[in-house]
């Protein structure tokens, strides 16, 4: 795949959202995506037909991350009001609060079976929480971080968190071990590679790292973009080939995978590029920014 096959051509502006948008994440199959914002409010789009589809409203706070189940039947958001929020995505219904973060939630992940939510916490913890269970206490609590956790990924059996603390940490669950690397600079997100073998780390000096999941080995290192303050978030595209990400001046950025070369950069909003979601399977994703809007590029 070349940067000429990347996409780049605006295909939707979604508008809806009042403030900052904060979160934009696609569903398993790439069909539907859920965002959250500075607005309190979580909304449902079909991206490709640019429509509007459902608003939830129950925050009392802005939402900064949302996650649904592979079988789009639930999701879970959290954000600035401490509190992690179990949905029915049918209905809208809150089925469930969890309590217990001291502080802002910045990111949470159902595991794959829909069964766990784990999320990350201002309040330097990382917490699991048990969907089946009618207890809003958590089933764990990793707290070995020395500053705020950003940004969270779980593979079959461990827990993989991202902090301002510089380390990016993996928590095995069923050998109860702790595995930290240390990569010298906050980390305000990670990603994992579709095949799982590698990790890629947004840092706040301005550079994307990545590295050997189970070595640890800095692989890469990508820079041109600007990330300096905000949280932003960063991937892999679904074929592994390119990294991208987006920036504080409001551009977005592909990295070649390999020699980490820019093959397409462009303005895509008119401000901070806060968010992006690669589709699962086609050549398209979406982007959500300060400035209020998301918008969908294809090929």
């Amino acid at each position: 795949m070349s940067g000429v096959e990347l996409p780049r051509k605006e295909a939707n502006v979604l508008k809806g959202h009042e403030g900052a948008v904060l979160a934009a994440r696609f569903n398993s199959d790439g069909n539907y995506c859920l965002t959250g914002g500075k607005d309190r409010t979580i909304r449902l789009w079909n991206p490709h037909r640019g429509i509007h589809i459902k608003t939830y409203k129950s925050h009392g706070r802005e939402v900064r991350d949302v996650h649904v189940t592979l079988d789009n039947s639930k999701l879970c958001s959290c954000g600035g009001d401490r509190q992690v929020f179990y949905w029915d995505v049918a209905t809208g219904r809150v089925i469930r609060k969890f309590r217990g973060h001291d502080s802002e939630v910045n990111a949470v992940k159902f595991n794959e079976y829909s069964s766990v939510v784990v999320s990350a916490g201002y309040d330097r913890s990382v917490r699991a929480w048990d969907c089946r269970s009618h207890s809003t206490e958590p089933i764990q609590i990793i707290d070995t971080f020395l500053d705020s956790v950003m940004s969270c990924c779980l593979t079959k059996t461990e827990i993989i968190a991202g902090s301002v603390d510089g380390t990016v940490r993996t928590f095995d669950i069923r050998m109860g071990r702790e595995l930290s690397d240390n990569l010298g600079q906050p980390v305000n997100c990670i990603a994992l590679s579709n095949d799982g073998n590698c990790i890629l780390a947004s840092c706040l000096d301005s550079t994307l790292r990545l590295m050997d999941r189970t070595t640890g080995e800095l692989l890469q290192e990508y820079k041109g973009h600007k990330c300096k303050s905000y949280k932003l978030d960063c991937c892999l595209t679904n074929t592994d080939a390119h990294v991208t990400g987006g920036s504080e001046d409001g551009f977005i950025y592909f990295w070649d995978l390999v020699d980490a070369k820019v093959v397409s950069s462009f303005r895509a909003h008119a401000s901070v590029v806060t968010s992006v979601s690669y589709h699962p399977s086609d050549s398209c994703m979406v982007t959500a920014s300060v400035d209020g809007t998301l918008k969908v590029w294809k090929t």
